[in-house]
């Protein structure tokens, strides 16, 4: 169905390629996991399925590749459009419409699809993934993750024979996330589909798949196989996997069920639960909100909420798609204003204050990455924020952080001179933590920070922001990655319909949730353990 033979693509003045020799064979019917560390091509190759590389990025391919028995660079990508759906990792990218329902039409209505069926693929695809009630809301309006179902919606009412995704749940809760991929897999399984996703998150994925393919980058071997004869050769892998290696579980469990035959063994040996010391609390919170209200054309999405952030903490925010996070997080910068409550920012009232004097004290860093990128560097994305915040970059030792430093830690001192836009998504999120950061400012917000970012690239931002809060920053960050706020949290709210419904420490709040329990607490229930490092202190 996809074969790749001896593929190698290099990007127009890249100075090396993106994919280097790549010989792939992916049968018809399967459900394909491609893996990898952040910049190891895993998105070029899948816009080499659909003929957008090279066709719009440019650049030299050689090497052949056949789809559905197309070659996609003489097919050209208006014909693989009919065979090849494509979600990509910015949906926003790709819509066209204003409204739900007339983007998930539009591409059917170009095709010449009859009314009566185009009305029956748009109310398929609606029900699928749980869209109907926002059937006639504005795109603008929905969150992140909504609209990424949007876009997956339209890339299926098409319904084309091989169904491409890159990083389908990064925007999606874990309810979300399941349902999107419960749907593939009837897809796959009724109807013979054909897919091919990337996704850095595999402790969502790894239950469904047939294969698994790994690009490692750096010029070594590309792995292909069944899951638990590729896991075992790669150092970036979900913590069920991750512990089970250490443990030398065997055979490798893919699911919390198969891993609950190894834990129940181990149980005896869990002890009291172990929560993480507070973070000690001097004067008063950096961030302050009190009966915060907003709502969209009359209807509420912050309901009253009351959080607090001090100094020298992180706290995770988290909830279902729709909760109300990112409105939440843009209220404390301003950029939208509360229709009823207080917000304080060092204990300074905000209301009448405008955004640029927020973002002094408040690094922002939304969902896309794209919107704070400018610049024609990298480095030039980190100078110019400190132009503008009124540093003088030619005085180093009077700048909070060399930008130099900072790109090291974030693992983009290789990328300093590279325009930031032909970065992957990851490296892209990545160069904008940079650019709020390199103030050092005394609050950061992060809008979902580990989107396209692998397992070790997370691991560094946990690194990272633990350093930053010892030295007395107060972060709030939003994500759907429960991994992630295992491992970050010093603090869980959760939100549900614009309220937090609970806040505590990470262990008891993500823990008792169905929803968010990582994979280790869900191992060993009412243990207090959240991750790896967590269990293996007991039981190794």
């Amino acid at each position: 169905m996809i074969l790749f033979d001896h593929v190698t693509y290099t990007y127009p003045e890249a100075p090396g390629p993106a994919l280097r020799d790549i010989s792939l064979h992916l049968p018809e019917a399967a459900l394909t996991l491609l893996v990898g560390p952040s910049g190891a091509g895993k998105s070029t190759l899948l816009r080499c399925t659909n003929g957008l590389v090279p066709h719009f990025s440019g650049g030299s391919l050689q090497g052949s590749i056949t789809v559905n028995g197309l070659n996609p660079v003489t097919a050209t990508p208006e014909i693989m459009s009919r065979h090849v759906g494509f979600v990509f990792q910015d949906p926003e990218a790709q819509f066209v419409m204003n409204q739900v329902e007339d983007e998930i039409a539009f591409a059917l209505e170009n095709a010449a699809i009859p009314p009566q069926e185009m009305r029956v693929r748009v109310e398929e695809v609606l029900d699928l993934l749980d869209l109907a009630p926002l059937r006639q809301r504005r795109l603008e309006t929905l969150s992140g993750g909504e609209r990424q179902r949007v876009a997956i919606a339209a890339a299926l009412a098409f319904r084309p024979r091989v169904l491409v995704l890159d990083e389908p749940t990064s925007q999606l809760d874990p309810k979300s996330a399941e349902d999107v991929l419960q749907a593939l897999v009837r897809l796959n399984a009724d109807l013979g589909l054909t897919v091919l996703l990337a996704e850095h998150r595999l402790e969502r994925v790894l239950p469904f798949v047939d294969q698994l393919v790994s690009l490692p980058g750096n010029g070594h071997d590309t792995l292909a196989g069944p899951p638990r004869q590729v896991l075992p050769r790669l150092e970036l892998v979900p913590p069920l996997v991750a512990l089970a290696k250490r443990l030398e579980w065997d055979p490798l469990p893919l699911t919390i069920k198969e891993g609950m035959s190894f834990s129940r063994q181990l149980r005896e040996r869990v002890v009291a639960p172990e929560h993480r010391p507070e973070p000690a609390r001097s004067n008063g919170p950096y961030l302050r909100m009190r009966d915060v209200k907003v709502a969209y054309d009359a209807q509420p999405v912050v309901r009253g909420v009351d959080l607090d952030v001090w100094p020298g903490e992180i706290v995770v925010l988290m909830g279902r798609n729709g909760s109300g996070k990112t409105t939440l997080l843009k209220s404390l910068v301003g950029l939208i204003r509360p229709q009823a409550g207080r917000v304080k920012v060092s204990g300074q009232d905000i209301s009448g204050k405008d955004v640029a004097h927020i973002c002094r004290q408040v690094g922002y860093l939304p969902q896309d990455p794209n919107a704070l990128l400018f610049a024609n560097s990298v480095l030039e994305e980190l100078t110019i924020t400190l132009r503008n915040h009124g540093f003088e970059t030619d005085r180093p030792a009077d700048l909070p952080i060399n930008p130099e430093t900072l790109l090291d830690r974030l693992g983009l001192a290789e990328k300093a001179n590279c325009y930031p836009r032909d970065l992957s998504v990851g490296e892209r999120q990545r160069v904008a933590l940079g650019a709020v950061t390199v103030t050092q400012p005394g609050a950061l917000l992060l809008d979902e920070p580990t989107r396209g970012l692998d397992y070790g690239a997370k691991q560094a931002l946990v690194d990272l922001l633990r350093g930053w809060r010892d030295a007395g920053m107060a972060i709030l960050l939003v994500t759907h990655d429960v991994e992630f706020a295992a491992a970050a949290a010093d603090r869980v709210a959760l939100m549900s319909q614009g309220e937090i419904i609970a806040s505590g420490a990470p262990a008891p709040v993500l823990g008792a949730s169905p929803l968010f329990a990582p994979q280790v607490a869900r191992l060993f229930p009412e243990s207090g353990w959240l991750t790896v490092e967590d269990s293996l202190k007991h039981l190794s």
